[in-house]
């Protein structure tokens, strides 16, 4: 039972409850939705979302995804990150957090 997270604003989170399943801007663009592990969700928040409110952590539990997700090495962060090629189904999404 593994988890990653997502990081985005309760906004996004509101359509895909409308919509059923969840996308962002970077799977239309990039082809993946990008994710962490729970020791990266603080980077990658002060990296990324500095200065923006209304965030929130989306709990997924991988073994719930309909979507392919894979582990993937970052030249530019020089880390792994979990990549989600799809959009993510509602009912992995364990747990949605205020940040």
């Amino acid at each position: 039972m593994a988890k990653i997270y997502h990081i985005t604003t309760a906004e996004a989170w509101k359509k895909a409850e409308v919509e059923g399943v969840y996308s962002s801007p970077a799977l239309n663009a990039e082809g993946f939705i990008h994710c962490c592990e729970a020791s990266q969700v603080d980077y990658i928040k002060d990296k990324y979302y500095k200065g923006v409110n209304d965030l929130i952590q989306l709990t997924i539990e991988t073994d719930k995804l309909l979507s392919q997700f894979i582990f993937e090495w970052s030249p530019s962060l020089e880390q792994t990150f979990p990549h989600v090629y799809g959009p993510i189904n509602l009912d992995s999404v364990i747990s949605v957090e205020a940040i």
